[in-house]
């Protein structure tokens, strides 16, 4: 169906105004990291800095150990992201080429887990974390986010694309699961897996609420809780320096995110196409 000029216009312009709605808080963020504290009270929607510094950005890293703060931050949702990978990865060959006895019901309350609020199980895992001595720790934050159910869901999604005659004839062939997994499946699957692991990778780089919960000292500390630094009470008011760690904490995720966009978005499109 040919779309009329006039109706495609419209489409445009509606999409040119979602994406400045979208873009903009960013852009505002970027511009107010280089503005001098007064500037940015005097001029707040004048986006482009009347005299750039760098003071917020030497601010931020002589009164915070910026480094160790990025190397909590970068450990935590790496060693998050291989594990939830691990485990959805296996979950979902799994699912897809076992047959077992209430296989599809396990399923089912498997995925329905994904409706539960993190409300629901934040006391019970803050109680486990707290008895096992990890409170405070960065394994206190990894701990309780080992897998995850929309993994398990999106790279079963892609697993069943590939045809069950396949994975038959690499068993006649007495290939044992692993091998199948390591040479047939993981190839075949590996755009949905590098996607799910980005998605991984930025949802905990970017976590805020268990970890303020679990860490007490700054040395402990993740970038979005560096944050609340200078935006809580006790930080003052210096907005400036907190649009300057919101770019800091910004730029990783936002680059992989820029790197492997193709796949992260194919991931979710072909994911209910079954």
């Amino acid at each position: 169906m040919k779309i009329s000029r006039p109706l495609a216009f419209s489409w445009h312009v509606i999409l040119m105004i979602t994406v400045f709605i979208l873009v903009f808080p960013v852009i505002f963020a970027v511009g107010m990291s280089f503005k001098p504290l007064e500037d940015a009270y005097n001029n707040v929607l004048n986006i482009i800095p009347i005299a750039p510094t760098l003071e917020n950005y030497v601010m931020f890293f002589e009164t915070l150990p910026v480094f160790q703060i990025t190397f909590n931050t970068f450990i935590i949702a790496s060693v998050v992201t291989i594990f939830k990978l691990v485990t959805s990865f296996l979950a979902a060959y799994a699912f897809v080429y076992f047959q077992f006895k209430g296989k599809e019901l396990v399923y089912f309350i498997l995925i329905a887990t994904i409706f539960i609020p993190f409300t629901v199980t934040m006391i019970p895992n803050y109680l486990i974390v707290s008895d096992l001595g990890l409170v405070d720790s960065v394994w206190g934050v990894i701990l309780p986010q080992l897998a995850d159910a929309v993994g398990i869901f999106l790279i079963r999604q892609s697993m069943r694309s590939i045809p069950v005659s396949l994975i038959e004839v690499a068993r006649l062939d007495d290939m044992g699961h692993g091998r199948i997994m390591k040479d047939i499946v993981l190839p075949l699957v590996r755009p949905a897996v590098t996607s799910v692991g980005i998605w991984f990778f930025i949802s905990s780089w970017n976590e805020y609420v268990w970890p303020v919960l679990i860490l007490k000292t700054t040395d402990n500390y993740t970038l979005p809780l560096a944050l609340q630094m200078y935006i809580s009470s006790e930080g003052g008011t210096n907005f400036t320096v907190a649009m300057a760690v919101s770019v800091v904490t910004m730029i990783i995720p936002l680059l992989l995110y820029l790197m492997f966009q193709k796949y992260i978005i194919g991931t979710f499109t072909s994911s209910g196409i079954k």
